[in-house]
């Protein structure tokens, strides 16, 4: 049996059906891999239509059915035509198809799942408390025990990874959330992604918080404190990891290929490098999850959406990875 790859399409009013059908263009025809398309067919199809490249869209016809192009329909009712940017209508079902393809995949139904943008901003103005994808999902699925890996190669295939002990937190927040056990099992969880990706290593450099790594508590004690214990507690299980270390230096060695991964204490100090490097090429993929999740590392883009402008480079990584991913772990079973 191919693998099937669910793919949910995103906030509409934004440029996630556009890139969606457009990687699928590009990339389905590579292998025998099956995919679902979650959201609403009606649009789908308009867009199919009207960006020509025709698609063989049909409706999913369940796990065991034929369609090599499948649109899943979980939700009742068309959503209207014409929606405005940002619409709470799109906000919310996005959210919706993004629970339909996780339970799919808790369900053994779908081998991975893709999910194209949302907007945070669109969903919580819709009256839906939301932080993230990547929380949602941890939550979806029953487990804490989750981070959120940025990779992404440049265009002479040199490649950052970088794994976030925190996500989406105020800067002034950063440091109460930062754990000893978190930023451990973040240190864990990116190595084991390093041998999920087959790599010859897994060499993790992790991230101080402050400038300079804190000067020997000079400029802040968390690397003395918080940080230092938890890349101790990574070595003491054989895990190869360094730090803590200052972020400016370290994205320049890890882009030198001299660490496998990067574990980044918040969210800017690690996808502010990543994007320089990959902004087009860019994939997050949530780890410790049950079941593959990857999505394209940018945003609704409601500026372009509907022009035929918008760029599917990132989606077509993210469903590489995805495909990558569960021919693994199904080889490994």
């Amino acid at each position: 049996m191919p693998n099937t790859i669910a793919i949910s399409i995103g906030d509409v009013t934004g440029i996630g059906p556009e890139v969606t059908l457009k990687a699928l263009a590009a990339e389905g025809p590579a292998d025998g891999s099956r995919y679902v398309i979650i959201g609403d067919p009606e649009r789908c199809r308009a867009v199919n239509c009207q960006l020509g490249l025709n698609l063989p869209l049909a409706d999913y016809d369940g796990p065991k059915g034929a369609a090599r192009l499948g649109l899943f329909a979980p939700l009742p009712e068309a959503l209207p035509q014409r929606l405005p940017a940002g619409a709470p209508a799109a906000a919310l079902a996005a959210v919706a198809w993004v629970k339909a393809g996780a339970e799919g995949c808790l369900r053994g139904e779908f081998d991975a799942l893709v999910t194209a943008p949302v907007n945070k901003e669109a969903i919580v103005r819709a009256g839906q408390p939301f932080v993230g994808q990547t929380e949602m999902l941890s939550q979806l699925a029953g487990t804490e025990h989750t981070a959120m890996m940025l990779l992404g190669q440049d265009d002479r295939g040199r490649w950052l990874r970088v794994a976030l002990a925190t996500t989406h937190v105020p800067i002034k927040l950063v440091s109460d959330r930062l754990t000893t056990a978190k930023i451990a099992e973040v240190i864990e969880l990116a190595a084991q992604a390093c041998r999920d990706l087959r790599l010859a290593r897994a060499r993790i450099g992790v991230c101080g918080l402050n400038p300079h790594a804190g000067e020997g508590g000079e400029m802040g004690t968390e690397e003395q404190t918080v940080i230092g214990p938890a890349v101790r507690q990574a070595q003491a299980r054989q895990i190869e990891a360094v730090g803590p270390l200052s972020a400016d230096a370290l994205f320049y060695y890890a882009y030198k290929g001299d660490y496998d991964a990067v574990v980044a204490m918040y969210h800017d100090q690690g996808l502010a490098p990543l994007k320089m490097v990959a902004f087009e090429q860019g994939i997050n993929w949530t780890l410790g999850l049950p079941f593959i999740r990857t999505s394209p590392d940018h945003g609704t883009a409601y500026d372009i959406a509907g022009r035929g402008a918008a760029s599917p480079t990132s989606m077509v990584a993210a469903i590489r990875l995805a495909k990558r991913l569960a021919d693994r772990k199904r080889g490994a079973q």
